[in-house]
């Protein structure tokens, strides 16, 4: 039997992961910027962006992913933090995913647009001229603002209420799901002899009139290439899972461990039937971080470079979301309790990873600026396929967000290293499905509400 022969019969046998890859920025480590192999305006340069893209469909990978928020979040907090950090001048991503398009075929492009500070109809077209530029390849990333700084952005003092937004989120999305649904596949005739340019029993007119919108339509987008554009969600608290359980395709987590993975994986999976929804129409990505090398030694080499370039500044700034202003505190002393956290979910996953390893504040924020709350693991391209074997066997993950260290370099290190590996396994394809990226993904065409 030839290599290629054997390889499908091992993929035909088992389950393949899907990985997603988060390009924000010059990657997420706090310090990555420093790194002498990487472009400290890298946030801020479409060729860069260009090459991380590529090198991920290289990779065969099913999307890149684009974090945002609609504001500088930064604060000098601790003061003289805000100066040493690059979270700050960066493309906005619809832009920037439109640019990419013709310049990849196969990879799904996936963008954060907020539901406090748009409204549906402008997403709804974004989002599905997005497909139409790229033939089939859009996500949207569906998340709620909730720091002060967006909300100083769009003339308010603070951010709405936790409760408020993620009710208006729920309504959101059913708005553009139905703009969506405004034409039907083979609506436009475009018939030159009869001079009948679409069939109008195959417009529908969504009239939406609810507690937070109003909305007539129809989307003057037709209807896309996947049905609608892949929806993507971070659904960590109880009304964020509920979204998620009723409208995802995708679901990114922050778990840092197994037993706490599996939990959320079946809680996400076990809302679907009440959506009339299968258990395989949500993919469930878990956030990793993989500082990969040829031998151990190696990928702590890599590891420690970065944690070496961490300002203290810096570092503490990490935490102060969560924790408030630790500059008072002994460095090495123990991490104190969280003191009215923004992200709630986040500051739990950190509470109880400082609790769970005895870790001390300059170790919590060295283990926050790696992957920023996100499970790491430093190793050969064995020891990072092991873990990802392991989480999906498990009932813990369908694949994972992976979740660079610093870009290009940690990217190429997976690319060459750990993607081989996983192939080895027949645990990832070695070519692209399908043409759209719901189709990569394996997910069903969606139904039209029509």
């Amino acid at each position: 039997m030839s290599h290629s022969k054997a390889q499908e019969r091992v993929m035909a046998g088992k389950r393949q992961l899907r990985l997603g890859l988060s390009m924000r920025g010059v990657g997420y480590h706090s310090a990555a910027w420093r790194h002498p192999d990487v472009p400290a305006g890298g946030a801020r340069s479409f060729r860069h962006y260009l090459r991380i893209a590529q090198t991920a469909e290289r990779g065969l990978f099913d999307m890149v992913f684009l974090a945002d928020g609609i504001g500088i979040r930064g604060r000098d907090e601790p003061a003289g933090a805000l100066c040493r950090s690059d979270q700050n001048a960066e493309l906005e991503p619809l832009t920037l995913l439109s640019a990419l398009a013709p310049m990849t075929q196969h990879i799904g492009l996936v963008a954060t647009a907020s539901t406090t500070y748009n409204e549906p109809y402008h997403v709804a077209r974004k989002f599905g001229s997005l497909d139409h530029i790229s033939e089939g390849r859009a996500g949207w990333n569906v998340v709620t603002s909730w720091s002060d700084a967006e909300a100083l952005n769009f003339g308010r003092e603070s951010q709405m209420a936790y409760d408020d937004r993620y009710e208006r989120a729920m309504e959101f999305v059913q708005v553009v799901r139905g703009l969506w649904d405004s034409w039907e596949a083979d609506a436009f005739l475009e018939d030159k002899a009869s001079g009948v340019f679409y069939d109008p029993a195959k417009l529908h007119v969504l009239d939406h009139k609810g507690k937070h919108f109003a909305v007539r339509g129809p989307l003057s987008v037709a209807r896309t290439p996947q049905g609608r554009p892949v929806i993507v969600q971070a659904g960590a608290s109880e009304q964020g899972r509920e979204i998620a359980a009723a409208t995802a395709d995708i679901v990114f987590s922050a778990e840092q461990d197994l037993a706490k993975a599996q939990f959320y994986y079946a809680s996400i999976k076990g809302r679907l039937a009440k959506y009339g929804r299968q258990r395989d129409e949500v993919l469930i990505l878990p956030g990793l971080v993989a500082i990969v090398g040829a031998t151990r030694e190696e990928a702590r080499a890599k590891h420690e470079q970065l944690q070496a370039l961490i300002d203290p500044l810096v570092g503490l700034s990490q935490l102060y979301g969560n924790f408030g202003d630790l500059s008072g505190y002994p460095l090495d002393g123990p991490v104190p309790e969280p003191k009215d956290p923004k992200l709630r979910s986040r500051a739990q996953v950190m509470v109880d990873k400082a609790r769970r390893e005895n870790l001390t504040i300059r170790e919590l924020y060295k283990a926050v600026a790696a992957g920023r709350g996100h499970r790491t693991v430093i190793g050969t391209p064995a020891d990072v396929a092991d873990t990802m074997e392991e989480w999906q066997a498990a009932g813990a993950a369908d694949g994972f967000n992976i979740i660079p260290s610093h870009l290009p370099v940690a990217l190429d290190d997976f690319v060459a290293l750990v993607v081989p590996e996983l192939q080895r396994r027949g645990l990832f394809r070695t070519a692209y499905e399908a043409d759209t990226f719901r189709g990569n993904l394996g997910l069903p065409a969606p139904g039209a509400a029509y």
